[in-house]
């Protein structure tokens, strides 16, 4: 009986072991990388420095030529105002198009009245950093600077989810 005691409590030892390490492996809240991205009008942007005042905000990751991107900025646009006199989230759209399409952005944000802070990633420094493969991709980011919620793809009515998330933190 001793040895079976004994493998039994050796055992409960290993696998506590082993879960205590699983959770170790477990990404606690990330923080936002630092990169550097430019704004509509040329200037640097740090994205370790991305804040509203100590409330959420959303990054929602576009590009001019993604269909479902922009179907989901202009369903957020059409509520923004809304989500920001009851919340006060911000909303930063950062896209992805490439140099040779930068010229693209400032038209289409113009045209679809989009009234977020865009920022331009052409060289996907923030894409890469945060391991995104498809877009559209939204985060948000807590008023700690910490991102808690994460999704890719757009479907009709997605934004409801977005501003359900915005509430939640805010009454934590």
């Amino acid at each position: 009986m001793s040895t079976n005691y004994n493998y039994c409590i050796m055992k409960k030892s290993i696998l506590v072991s082993l879960v205590a390490f699983a959770f170790s492996l477990l990404p606690a809240q990330a923080q936002l990388p630092a990169v550097t991205l430019k704004t509509m009008n040329g200037a640097e942007v740090r994205t370790d420095t991305l804040s509203n005042g100590g409330k959420p905000f959303i990054i929602d990751f576009f590009a001019t030529w993604c269909k479902p991107c922009n179907r989901e900025l202009d369903a957020i646009s059409e509520v923004y105002e809304e989500w920001q006199e009851e919340t006060g989230v911000k909303i930063y759209a950062v896209s992805i198009d490439q140099a040779q399409n930068i010229n693209k952005v400032k038209p289409l944000v113009s045209n679809h009245g989009w009234e977020y802070e865009v920022l331009l990633d052409p060289n996907g420094d923030l894409k890469r950093a945060l391991s995104i493969q498809m877009i559209p991709y939204v985060l948000i980011v807590d008023g700690k600077g910490q991102i808690v919620y994460k999704h890719n793809g757009y479907t009709d009515g997605a934004e409801t989810e977005l501003i359900e998330k915005v509430r939640e933190l805010l009454k934590q």
